[in-house]
């Protein structure tokens, strides 16, 4: 299972990423992409749509169920990976890579230190912790 060290993780399976201009890059983890199955269809959220940490941003249909996915941070969405629309399935093959989903501009004031880092999500999935 891949766990990048310089991502941040939530208890949902969602990572979070800062990039260089501020923004948050956010996906579903490995292990989420794993335990889902192939990823069929994926509902976006909406470009301009303000959300809060751990609102519902969209939706991952996989041959054996659909999945929320939720913000791991609060924001507005600035941007989304419309790729998937037509290729869900690059979710399955590059979830911290080509299959992120959106990024957000956090609010002000948001950090992404309350979040999971590396090794405790590694224990999280592992059962070590709840």
């Amino acid at each position: 299972m891949n766990i990048p060290h310089e991502l941040r993780y939530t208890q949902d399976h969602e990572w979070a990423k800062l990039e260089a201009n501020g923004l948050v890059r956010v996906g579903i983890t490995d292990y989420a992409q794993d335990a889902l199955g192939d990823v069929v269809f994926v509902d976006l959220p909406e470009v301009s749509k303000e959300i809060e940490a751990g609102d519902v941003l969209g939706e991952i249909e996989s041959t054996k169920s659909v999945s929320e996915v939720y913000a791991p941070v609060g924001g507005v969405v600035v941007e989304v990976n419309s790729s998937l629309v037509d290729s869900p399935e690059k979710i399955n093959q590059d979830p911290y890579g080509a299959g992120w989903m959106c990024l957000i501009k956090p609010s002000a004031g948001t950090t992404l230190e309350e979040l999971m880092d590396a090794e405790g999500y590694a224990r999280t999935v592992s059962g070590e912790e709840t």
